[in-house]
């Protein structure tokens, strides 16, 4: 058995989950919407934030339903290092304004890759490199698309 999959006994067990979710802020994304409606609020403020400090290759992807960790991914690329991790952070604060602040941040340093996990929705800002290797757009090619206002639709 591996540990992913051992379960934790005794009280207030969490289940297979290592880490709990942190209950939601109060603020005013966390009024009263369905999930999804909520999900796909924060994705465009993920992604506005993103454009606002020039990401290029802006997209929302629709997981919902095919994973359990989330309801949509923003993919977003970076030219630098420097880049990534200014996009990361303007992300990351843009949501906070919004009442919704993130439950880990990985890779701000290395600026490579960014992933930040706002319990929803999952923001990846890469370099052009990391998003080639991973090619998290070709994994997911099947999911819907939600459109990014603003984003241009040529740039991949």
């Amino acid at each position: 058995m591996t540990t992913r999959q051992r379960r934790f006994k005794g009280p207030g067990s969490i289940g297979p989950r290592a880490v709990p979710r942190p209950p939601r802020k109060a603020g005013p994304a966390s009024r009263p919407v369905s999930s999804s409606e909520g999900s796909a609020r924060l994705a465009l403020l993920a992604a506005e934030a993103g454009l606002d400090k020039k990401a290029f290759a802006v997209e929302i992807v629709d997981v919902t339903g095919k994973v359990d960790y989330a309801d949509y991914l923003v993919l977003m690329t970076g030219s630098s290092d420097r880049h990534v991790a200014a996009i990361a952070d303007a992300v990351d604060e843009h949501l906070a304004k919004h009442g919704v602040n993130s439950i880990s941040m990985e890779g701000r340093t290395q600026g490579s890759w960014v992933l930040i996990d706002f319990v929803d929705i999952v923001v990846h800002v890469f370099q052009y490199d990391s998003r080639a290797v991973y090619d998290l757009d070709g994994l997911w090619m099947d999911a819907r698309r939600i459109p990014v206002p603003g984003a241009p639709h040529d740039e991949t």
